[in-house]
């Protein structure tokens, strides 16, 4: 059976797959973009995902692909297929998550919720949905954009003069994704993980909690969530799985609208924010089962440790010093609460690493984390 896994990526999701790697005696091997990145305790390789002969050898000292984010160029990707390394998620399933566009046209043509969109390659498309949706949308690009980039809330056609400037000096990337600004309630996020042999599991449904449109927080589960609410997330999830054809560890982030709608909004083939709660949170991590997944191995239990976990995301960090100058004060006040340092330079707005608490009663959880996680920013 393979048993060395390459994780292209350097970033945080390749850092936590690490221990998992380490405790299911996988070796784990990273192509990381630069020097001291996040995942440099598992990285054997500096190099550039775009350069097709650095993917190739990396390629060749592994069984398994992986990766820690989707932006892996599709003609290296289907180049590893051809060459017959085994590429998980494979190049058909992430080119849906590379491309909004593509990804809003096969959700329809599943037949699954998404919200009223269209594809616009010029100011007058762009203007004639505006007039049919009550002068407000959601304008997308169709590739590149994450963490809110790539994202703008729209009233006039002219408000994306410049995307569509730059669409036209790129003959790769020709129209845009336009959406029904939703009414929605709050987000949710359905995580699953599926192997190449089909087998499927999904974890409870979470709320997540954004701000400046960064995942901010995340509650397992989802509060107040319907027992038909929690059945359709999963639902969801699994026709996203076994409709693309994802093997490994997927997130559909989802709307629950006002009027009891679930739509989906975005999709990730990858360990994910919303799943970080997982790490002592559920049975099985995330970053476990997406090894698992890759592998082909039987697939572990998702079941809840705790009724509730909170995780909430350092953003930024402390203005001086670094995250374990803060231990001290930290650990004595919350004793209970998990930290993960993704070992990054504090920066505005950036992930510099999560707390999880876990526990019977959710306001002392939330609480716990929350306080927990204000100890590490100023």
């Amino acid at each position: 059976m393979a048993r060395t896994v390459g994780v292209i990526g350097g970033g945080q999701l390749a850092r936590m797959m690490i221990p998992a790697a380490v405790n299911l005696g996988i070796d784990i091997r990273v192509l990381a973009e630069n020097e001291g990145m996040a995942a440099g305790l598992a990285a054997v390789q500096i190099g550039d995902y775009r350069d097709r002969d650095v993917v190739l050898a990396f390629a060749d000292t592994v069984d398994v692909i992986t990766f820690d984010h989707e932006h892996v160029p599709q003609e290296i990707l289907r180049e590893l297929v051809q060459r017959g390394v085994a590429v998980h998620p494979g190049p058909d399933a992430l080119l849906y998550a590379q491309d909004k566009l593509l990804m809003r046209e096969r959700l329809t043509e599943l037949g699954l919720p998404v919200p009223d969109w269209a594809r616009v390659e010029n100011t007058d498309q762009l203007a004639a949905f505006l007039a049919e949706h009550g002068g407000r949308a959601v304008l997308k690009t169709a590739r590149g954009g994450y963490d809110g980039k790539g994202v703008r809330m729209i009233t006039h056609e002219h408000e994306a003069d410049d995307w569509f400037a730059a669409l036209a000096e790129d003959a790769n990337d020709g129209a845009l994704l336009v959406e029904e600004l939703v009414d929605f309630r709050r987000e949710l996020a359905q995580l699953v993980a599926r192997r190449p042999s089909g087998e499927t599991r999904a974890w409870p449904v979470v709320e997540t909690v954004q701000r400046d449109g960064v995942c901010a927080e995340v509650i397992s589960p989802a509060p107040q969530a319907p027992g038909r609410l929690i059945e359709v997330a999963a639902e969801i999830g699994m026709a996203v799985a076994n409709g693309l054809g994802v093997t490994g560890v997927l997130a559909v982030e989802l709307f629950e609208t006002t009027d009891e709608r679930v739509l989906i909004n975005e999709l990730a083939m990858r360990p994910h924010n919303s799943g970080h709660w997982s790490m002592e949170g559920s049975t099985t991590s995330q970053f476990e089962q997406h090894l698992r997944a890759v592998l082909d191995l039987p697939l572990g239990a998702t079941e809840s440790r705790e009724p509730w976990s909170v995780m909430v995301n350092i953003l930024g960090g402390p203005a001086t010093g670094s995250l374990d100058d803060r231990y001290e004060a930290a650990f004595a006040a919350h004793p209970g609460v998990k930290m993960h340092n993704y070992g990054k330079d504090p920066r505005p707005g950036r992930k510099v690493g999560h707390v999880t608490a876990s526990g019977h009663d959710l306001d002392e959880v939330a609480y716990q984390a929350r306080a927990t996680a204000a100890l590490f920013q100023d």
